[in-house]
């Protein structure tokens, strides 16, 4: 298996992507940082930070605009990965090794899935430790919530991570079932209005149950996408 990934690494030039999320990580980086230092969500009249419910605090600030990011990006990299492959017929030949298509299917799935999954946890680590330097010489127009030296704070990371990389299944799911990449593209968007919205003062995202059963979830879309691999009929 670890082969097989590999193999789509090279096959899909996983160099572009590293770039690519070198280049979000540090865009987001700047304007978090910029959020918290340089007073950009500032109310004009009131000079305090205008917040939705729920996102007073600077973690939530990061954890929103990092989820929303990497969701897309993980659906986009899915999307070329095997739908694109699927409708360029490239996966013909993919299928026409001795090996499970269900094995290649999940292995492309696990490609993308391993590297955005470190990615996220870099990026965040990274804004993170921005955040908590810029904190030493200036501050924060949103109160800190965070202690990188705490075991729980990594804890919480990687799970939140695991949760916000695995949803892009879904978005997988419904592209393989309308055989469109756009529509893997535009579900990413639709799960972001679902798990990050605000309606007033209710929002998912504070809910310590929504998460667990949206990675059931993911993780039952993701069998489905790979289920009738050997009997179904290329794009």
């Amino acid at each position: 298996m670890l082969k097989l990934i590999k193999l789509e690494w090279k096959k899909n030039n996983i160099g572009k992507y590293v770039r690519n999320a070198v280049i979000l990580a540090g865009l987001l980086c700047l304007f978090i940082f910029a959020l918290a230092y340089f007073g950009i969500a500032n109310d004009p009249d009131t000079g305090v930070p205008d917040a939705a419910p729920g996102n007073e605090m600077i973690s939530s600030s990061i954890e929103l605009f990092t989820s929303m990011s990497f969701l897309i990006f993980t659906s986009v990299m899915l999307a070329s990965f095997i739908v694109t492959a699927y409708k360029n017929k490239t996966m013909n030949l993919m299928f026409s090794y001795p090996i499970k298509r269900q094995k290649i299917l999940v292995s492309q799935m696990l490609a993308v899935w391993i590297f955005n999954f470190i990615a996220l946890v870099l990026t965040k680590v990274l804004i993170y430790g921005c955040v908590l330097a810029g904190s030493h010489f200036m501050t924060s127009a949103f109160p800190l919530d965070f202690n990188m030296a705490s075991l729980s704070f990594y804890v919480q990371l990687i799970l939140k991570s695991v949760v916000i990389v695995s949803m892009s299944f879904i978005a997988l799911f419904i592209g393989l079932a309308m055989k469109s990449s756009k529509a893997t593209i535009i579900s990413s968007f639709l799960l972001i209005f679902l798990t990050q919205a605000n309606i007033g003062d209710f929002t998912m995202k504070n809910n310590l149950v929504f998460p667990v059963i949206l990675t059931l979830v993911s993780l039952v879309f993701a069998v489905l996408s790979v289920y009738n691999a050997e009997t179904k009929d290329l794009m």
